[in-house]
Formats: structure tokens, sequence, C-alpha cells
């Protein structure tokens, strides 16, 4: 396939109007989570090997997985003056990009920072709330050939931000390929420790903790089906992000944007790979024509046009609505990981959208500049979980203590509640020890 014999697309057209359509989205929609029996297998085997031997295991897997040679910890293990240097070796533009970019996202994640806060009862009681980040934290990055810098800022920075003692990275290094533009990204987002394993094995030895590895409370970070599975397995020992499907993107048009701008905006989430999914929503049967020619246009120069085309055919679809209020009900229902709302006026619709991962309103806002540097997070709900779940931010990585100091007279007033509570419940004890602090009458 070449830029001048353009890729025949034969994505699929919807009307909301159809009384089939709830149907017909139903089925755009549906796809298989990472659920795998045999993928399950053999994750529930490393997690054994990796809890039961360690570094070991996590050096054995490893060299057999990633076909490399390694002896010891040492072998897999970076230090600070390894990242740095990877930052002194990418090209300037490079590091004036990353440098640009994670400085916007630190700015934006700082606002995000939640604060302890106390309120004192009549009677002297105190309530409230104490905000601390978590101790450690493991961040896994995707390596090798397909390596994703901007992951690393997107990981790291809030867990930074939000004040977590140490970072952790692990990044998979097939071959021995490190890329260097991951490990300076790394260094300028205050990563603390950083081992070039990955896989199932790099997640057991986060979650359980090795000699080398300390084990950590939270592991963030996307990774293919068997880190999946991994961290599926695992949440419980420790807590995770998410269980990420494909990418997504939902744009909604009015028709009066650049059909060619529309077009590659869909492109960009299909090349990601081909269970990634593309929907175009308005009520301009023209302007959805023009876009149908455009992606056919478009596909042609794209180094990944196998896969986009794939994704477009596959899970693609163009669908016309009959209004700006009607995409937005149907945008509601689908739940996508990237809305744009590329229409006149766009903040106005903002109230009726309550199910999105990252929201892009007006022509302009491409969600290409959320995956790199616009500042919010690109780690975001997929498969419809907008509908219960929130992006990756600061506050995934604070916990929340509640806090009770009784006055005496607080503890005499509450302890009559509960006693009375804990007798109804059958529940002795609990009623005699808020009883204790109760005041004789």
């Amino acid at each position: 396939m070449s830029s001048s014999h353009p890729a025949m697309i034969n994505i699929r057209r919807l009307d909301s109007r159809d009384t089939d359509f709830d149907r017909q989205l139903d089925e755009l929609l549906a796809w298989e989570s990472v659920a795998d029996t045999q993928v399950e297998a053999t994750v529930a085997e490393i997690l054994q090997q990796v809890r039961e031997r360690g570094d070991d295991a996590v050096i054995e897997y490893t060299n057999r997985f990633d076909r490399r040679e390694l002896r010891s910890a040492a072998d897999f293990s970076l230090s600070q003056v390894d990242l740095q240097a990877a930052l002194e070796r990418i090209p300037a533009a490079e590091r004036t990009a990353l440098e640009a970019a994670a400085g916007r996202i630190r700015d934006y994640h700082r606002h995000q920072l939640q604060e302890s806060w106390q309120y004192r009862e009549a009677d002297g009681t105190v309530l409230g709330q104490q905000i601390a980040p978590m101790e450690r934290v493991g961040i896994y990055v995707p390596g090798g050939k397909a390596s994703y810098p901007s992951s690393v800022l997107m990981n790291a920075i809030p867990a930074s931000v939000a004040g977590v003692d140490s970072i952790t990275m692990v990044v998979p290094a097939p071959d021995g390929q490190l890329n260097d533009l991951v490990l300076a990204a790394a260094a300028i987002a205050g990563v603390d420790r950083v081992f070039t394993v990955g896989g199932a094995q790099a997640v057991a030895a986060l979650a359980c903790g090795t000699d080398s590895i300390r084990r950590v409370d939270k592991i963030v970070g996307p990774g293919n089906i068997f880190v999946a599975a991994a961290k599926r397995a695992v949440f419980g020992r420790v807590a995770i992000d998410m269980i990420a499907g494909p990418s997504e993107i939902l744009v909604i048009c009015d028709g009066k944007t650049d059909p060619d701008w529309i077009a590659m905006d869909l492109l960009s989430q299909a090349e990601h790979d081909q269970q990634a999914q593309s929907i175009l929503l308005s009520p301009d049967t023209a302007f959805i024509d023009a876009v149908a020619a455009s992606l056919e246009k478009l596909l042609g120069d794209l180094p990944r046009r196998d896969i986009a085309g794939r994704s477009l055919q596959d899970r693609g679809a163009l669908v016309r609505v009959d209004s700006i209020e009607d995409a937005i009900a149907v945008s509601n229902r689908i739940a996508p990981e990237h809305l744009e709302v590329s229409v006149e006026a766009p903040e106005k619709y903002l109230p009726q959208i309550r199910h999105a991962g990252a929201i892009f309103l007006g022509r302009h806002t491409a969600e290409a500049l959320g995956d790199y540097c616009a500042g919010p997070n690109h780690v975001l709900p997929t498969s419809g979980t907008a509908r219960f779940s929130s992006p990756l931010g600061v506050y995934d990585f604070q916990k929340r203590s509640s806090i009770i100091y009784c006055s005496p007279e607080g503890a005499d007033r509450l302890g009559r509640v509960a006693g009375t509570l804990a007798r109804g419940e059958g529940l002795e004890a609990h009623a005699r020890s808020a009883g204790y602090r109760v005041k004789e009458k």
C-alpha cells in the first residue's frame, strides 16, 4: 500500500433514527476484556514463582521472554547516573519538548492536590480528614520498540506532585534495547529507581517484593495482555490504576470543521492498534461523506496505515444523528475515553456531557495534544468505564484518614447513641466500650 494508492476503508455507517440502532451500537462497542484462561494460568505460575524465588524468577522469565542474558539483579538495575546520562544524550529539541510537556503536566496536577481539614463541634469534639501520600508506587512503562516517554510523564508526575516517597519504574528491554527518551523522561519526572524488566514478572516483583525490588503500594501504567492480567491478579495485595482496554475517540461535529482535521483525529487513535475505536457523530450527512473521503485520502500516507485501516474497518463508525443534543445523548451512552466536541460555542454543551474520560472543546483542540502536552492526564477510563471512573491524577496517590477526637462531653453524647445502636445489633462489647466514657446521671 502506498500514498499514490489510497487504502479503501469499508467503515460502517449508522443512523440514530434506525429502529435497530441500539443493537447496532451495542455490537459496535462490544469488546472482549483481557480475561483469557491460558494467559491467566501463565500469569498465576509467574506470580507464584516470583513470590517464592524472588529475583531468580524475575531473571529467569526476563531472559526467556525478552531474550536477555541477565545473571544478577545488578544487570537489570539503573541508577540516577544512568538516567541523567540518557537525558544528556538525547537531542536538544527532544529534551526541550519533554521538559515543556513535563512542566505543563506538573502545573495542571498541582491543582489537584487535596488538603487535610478539621472542624470543631460545640462540645469540643474534633472531626476531620488527614491527607497523606502513598509511600511507594510502581510505574509500568512499555519498552523496546514500542517506547512511550509520554507514559512516564503522565504516570510519574502526579505521584511526584502527591509527595510519594519513592517512585519505582519497570520497563522491559527486549534484546537489551532501551530507549533514551524513556530514561530521560524518568529523570525529568522524578523517578527514583528503574529496573529493566517487564511482563507479569515485573508486576509480581512490584506487588510482592524481591531482594532488589521493594514492594510498592500501587501499580500504575499500561502494558500488554500479560501485564493487564497480572495487575488484575495482584489487585488487593496492592492497588492498581485500572484495567485499560483499547484506545477510543468519539468526535461530535456540526459539519463546519475541516473534514481533513476530523479524519486525522479519527486516524490518530486508529493507529494505536487494531482494536482501537474511532467514531464520528454528526447531523450533517454531506459532512460525514466528506470525512469518509478524507479518511480514504489520508490513510495511505500513514506508516501504520495497515493497523489504522483494520481498526476503522473492524471497530470504527460514522454515525448520523438528528442534532448535537442527540449526539451528546449517544456519547453519554458510549462514555468514551476521549471526546472531541468540534462545534460552534462548544462550552454551552459541557453541562450536558455526563460521561467522558477527557473532553476536548472546539475546532482547534486535537485529542493528540492531550496525549502529550496539554497538561491533563492521558491515562483515562476506557470501554465505558468513564461512567464511574476518572483520569489518573494526584488524588490516586493520596490516601485519606478520618480523624475523630472526642471531648469528655462529646464522648458522653456519642457514647449514648453508639450504645443504643450497638445493642440493637447484638454487639454488647461495643455498647460497653462506648458506655465506659458515658457520665453517670
